[in-house]
């Protein structure tokens, strides 16, 4: 019995009291629990039928995530009206499976139902989200038809439609419509923003933020979140700063896009203001944290070198997901620490649920921390694993891991052949692992009979390292006249080394470094010391007992 305003036992109520009377249970319930004894009582009383009212019913099963109840409903419909067609179009289109909303338009046209802009609203989004462009375009001629093309909601979902289309033409048809909008609402702003950040165009995304009349966190998080992903991670933090000054909450989207911006630039104070205010903030509030967010955390940390506390905030998460697993052995493997990452992974296979399941990205960052530690024997027993344990097809990344981890191991025949034997073409990337691996033991030979492999393939903008690493081969190899060659070639394809850059955070101040740059006001005081430092281990490498004098001593 319903606890709000039930309906008595064996009461006489007339037909039309009792509907509005369930109608208006329909507008206050809040429970599940609720939702199905209304329901039960309109089949009772013989109102399966009524459109009004069914509305309601599936707008409230497809509101609270019960989507199968509404699909249930409204299959024994037997004329659905459009409004009806509308709420049943927009649950799938909002649903994992949005591209069904589409199917259940062709049903509507069969059925001679005439649509309206909430039917080419909902639709168009189903499109959009199964990336249904095509179809969005047939959509888009048949507002044009019908004369749907002013309605804000139809042209906002046009604008997002192309939009996600990603690429300069999408965008470009985005554009247009927009453009034609006469009212436009800050979600067709927003879409016209995440789609120039998507083709990379974040000049043009900062036109459009800038001419925004009205922002909300979406706007705010959509331009942090496109710099980040576009390698401006100095911009994005900058566009954070400023959400921060104008006083927006933060969300969780773009606290996870500013932690990917300090994890780029090794900002380690503000990603640990993140971490503070999440623990203050939203865990005091006792909301659901998403587990992107504390992947985050643990990237950010590893990436500034804090890899105790990234292995903190891995320990407490309460959730973990096939990311934060390999998260975790990635930022092992990258400090070094190849036993540990491997013990994470051992553990990772022991928990035995799809949650912990590796992958094939998992198995590139075991591989890696194979590699960086000298496993041998263990890195080519989880490549069989993969293979035939998980039965995951190898990759050419997961060669180039291997390939990587038995060039550095001196194994530089089996690399080869490793390569020779590959399903796929190897790319430059294989090639020049095995090439780092003649430099390191002096194999001139064997980088002989690369160096043509690698320089067909080669990319100009991409050549420059590779070809350094050919000469570096060679000089190792004192083979002099063989660098002089691989040197005419970079100048023949106009390619030079790129400086090397680094930058180190102290007291909250970011300083960058270019290999060759003067202007750093503190510029020959940083030559001083490292000279300094490169004297100290010159005497260090000299000492027949290194590690146990100590480095200033001399």
């Amino acid at each position: 019995m319903l606890v709000e305003e039930p309906i008595p036992a064996n009461s006489v109520i007339p037909s039309r009291a009792l509907q509005q009377h369930l109608f208006h249970l329909l507008q206050i319930c809040k429970t599940l629990k609720n939702i199905s004894q209304i329901h039960t009582q309109i089949l009772i009383n013989g109102f399966s039928q009524k459109n009004y009212i069914l509305v309601k019913l599936l707008s409230f099963y497809i509101a609270s995530g019960n989507l199968q109840h509404a699909q249930n409903v409204f299959k024994n419909i037997k004329n659905p009206s459009v409004t009806v067609w509308n709420q049943i179009i927009r649950g799938h289109a909002r649903s994992e499976s949005p591209q069904k909303s589409v199917i259940l338009f062709n049903q509507m046209r069969v059925a001679k139902v005439e649509p309206n802009g909430f039917t080419y609203s909902f639709l168009l989004s189903g499109c959009a989200r199964s990336g249904l462009l095509r179809e969005g375009e047939q959509v888009h001629g048949r507002v044009l038809v019908t004369g749907y093309c002013s309605n804000v909601f139809v042209q906002t979902n046009l604008v997002n439609l192309y939009a996600m289309a990603g690429a300069h033409s999408g965008v470009g048809y985005a554009r247009r419509v927009f453009d034609d909008m006469g009212d436009r609402n800050v979600v067709c702003w927003n879409s016209m923003l995440a789609g120039y950040m998507r083709c990379g165009n974040v000049d043009e995304a900062r036109r459009v933020f800038d001419e925004m009349m009205e922002r909300n966190v979406i706007s705010w998080t959509t331009m942090i979140a496109g710099y980040a992903r576009n390698g401006k991670g100095r911009q994005a933090l900058n566009m954070f700063d400023e959400m921060r000054r104008a006083r927006v909450e933060l969300d969780q989207v773009a606290l996870v896009a500013a932690l990917s911006a300090c994890a780029e630039l090794g900002d380690l104070r503000l990603g640990r203001w993140i971490h503070s205010y999440i623990r203050e903030r939203l865990s005091g509030e006792n909301r659901s944290l998403l587990v992107s967010l504390y992947n985050a955390l643990i990237h950010m940390y590893a990436s500034c070198g804090v890899i105790e506390e990234a292995y903190e905030v891995f320990r407490w998460m309460p959730h973990r997901s096939k990311v934060s697993w390999t998260t975790m052995i990635s930022a092992f493997a990258k400090q070094g620490y190849g036993q540990e990452a491997l013990a994470i992974f051992q553990l990772m296979q022991s928990m035995g649920t799809e949650e912990a399941r590796p992958d094939e990205i998992t198995f590139i960052e075991v591989l890696s921390a194979c590699s960086h530690a000298g496993l041998v024997d263990e890195g080519r027993q989880f490549f069989i694993d993969m293979i035939h344990s998980w039965g995951i097809k190898p990759r050419m990344e997961h060669y180039g891991c291997v390939v990587d981890l038995l060039s550095r191991a001196g194994l530089l025949d089996e690399a080869h052949d490793l390569i020779e034997n590959m399903p796929m073409k190897p790319d430059v990337a294989i090639w020049g692992a095995l090439l780092g691996g003649c430099r390191i033991h002096k194999n001139a030979e064997l980088a002989s009979r690369v160096a043509p492999k690698l320089v067909a393939e080669l990319d100009p903008d991409q050549a420059a390292g590779y070809l350094m690493l050919l000469a570096n081969a060679y000089a190792t190899a004192k083979r002099w006249q063989d660098v002089a060659t691989v040197k005419q070639k970079m100048v023949e394809m106009g390619v030079k080394k790129p400086a090397g850059r680094s930058w180190v955070q102290i007291n909250g101040v970011v300083h960058d470094f270019v290999a060759g740059d003067t202007t750093h006001k503190h510029a020959s005081s940083i030559s001083e010391m490292l000279g300094k430092i490169s004297r100290q281990v010159k005497c260090v490498s000299n000492s027949p007992d290194t590690w146990n004098d100590n480095i200033f001593s001399c």
